[in-house]
């Protein structure tokens, strides 16, 4: 995989022209930087002075500590109740969307004789995690530990659930949110945020005080009708073995392909062990001297085989392009993800270790 660093800290800069100079940007870089590698993108972005990173795990927070990243770190998703402790240590700040979960903070920062920050999280119609829009009379006083002197209430978000479809349910969701604020009455100090990268082109006039930008970072689409972000990650792979295969010729496990007459047949260097989707198996494409070529037979773990009877000479150890440019042809990772049956964010962080990171230049933005 290559990523282009420049069009990381582009597609953030575009992020930041939608809402505007004055909300705070907390880029999203779970799951390893979307599957780009943490490390190399927070060293990327920390250099365009964002607030502070989100992760999902403690595990997350703590490699960004690891790596030196002195800023906020917020855990947006709800953690096992045994790791509350080691999120402390690494002072990490937690989402606390139960009773259980801010009882269970409050018990560790009394241990450790530090006052804790956290954000509470209001579930507005994501329904995964977060306290209840519905049911705020029962549970407002947790906010009332912002006046604790182990907790600090210096947070308070939601989750869009829909932002890429449309802007109605963001519209209710913010009023949902509005009305849980109206009765929880935050102080100045406590950071309102709700919108994901959808959410920042979408509705930029409920940024508030900050914005969660992901997939869009990463080159992901938003929404078919909102800006397309620059293409940040290219997957590719060497010819290894270039073979001509006479007419019913079968191929792959399974042989649910048969050549139809004579072709000639390229095997790629990379299969679903590398996180290329086996779903890609007789409906994906590649692109070889800058020609589209079909992916043929089922994708194995190790191997991919492509038709290149139309692509001119090809010969062992040239490029094949799965994800990015070649020539005047383009195959993007939204493709990829429809032509696979599901999204952009499960195609880059299913790529897997084996595949190597390969980080181009950073010429600047």
């Amino acid at each position: 995989m290559e990523v282009d660093p420049t069009s990381l800290r582009q597609n953030l800069a575009r992020v930041r022209a939608s809402v505007g100079p004055e909300p705070a940007l907390i880029p999203m870089v779970k799951a390893d930087g979307y599957g780009l590698g943490m490390d190399r993108v927070v060293q990327v972005l920390v250099e365009d002075g964002p607030w502070g990173f989100g992760v999902a795990t403690v595990g997350e927070g703590a490699a960004l500590r690891a790596i030196g990243f002195g800023g906020p770190v917020i855990v947006f998703a709800p953690i096992p109740p045994a790791e509350t402790a080691e999120a402390v240590q690494h002072g990490l700040t937690l989402t606390l969307g139960s009773l259980h979960a801010w009882e269970n903070l409050r018990q560790v920062a009394v241990e450790s004789g530090v006052r804790q920050p956290f954000h509470l999280e209001v579930d507005t119609g994501m329904g995964r995690a977060g306290f209840d829009w519905r049911s705020v009379d029962e549970w407002a006083g947790v906010a009332a530990v912002g006046k604790d002197e182990n907790l600090l209430w210096s947070g308070c978000f939601t989750h869009l659930h829909s932002a890429d479809e449309g802007a109605e349910t963001v519209h209710e969701q913010w009023r949902r949110f509005g009305d849980v604020l109206a009765r929880l009455a935050p102080d100045d100090g406590v950071m309102i945020h709700a919108l994901n990268s959808a959410g920042a082109f979408r509705s930029p006039e409920y940024a508030a005080d900050a914005v969660r930008p992901g997939i869009f970072l990463y080159g992901g689409g938003v929404g078919a009708d909102l800006p397309a972000p620059r293409p940040v990650a290219s997957v590719r792979a060497r010819v290894i073995h270039v073979r001509d295969a006479p007419a019913g010729t079968t191929l792959g496990y399974g042989s649910t392909y048969a050549s139809a007459g004579d072709e000639r047949w390229a095997t790629l260097a990379i299969g679903y062990g590398d996180g290329l989707p086996r779903a890609l198996s007789n409906r994906g494409e590649a692109l070889v001297n800058g020609r589209r070529v079909p992916i043929i037979g089922r994708i194995s773990m190790d191997v991919t085989v492509v038709n290149i009877s139309d692509a001119g000479t090809v010969e062992p150890g040239q490029v094949a392009t799965l994800i990015g440019s070649d020539g005047d042809e383009t195959i993007a990772v939204d493709e990829v993800a429809t032509t696979s049956g599901t999204i952009s964010y499960e195609i880059l962080t299913g790529f897997t270790p084996r595949m190597p990171r390969v980080w181009m230049n950073d010429i600047g933005s």
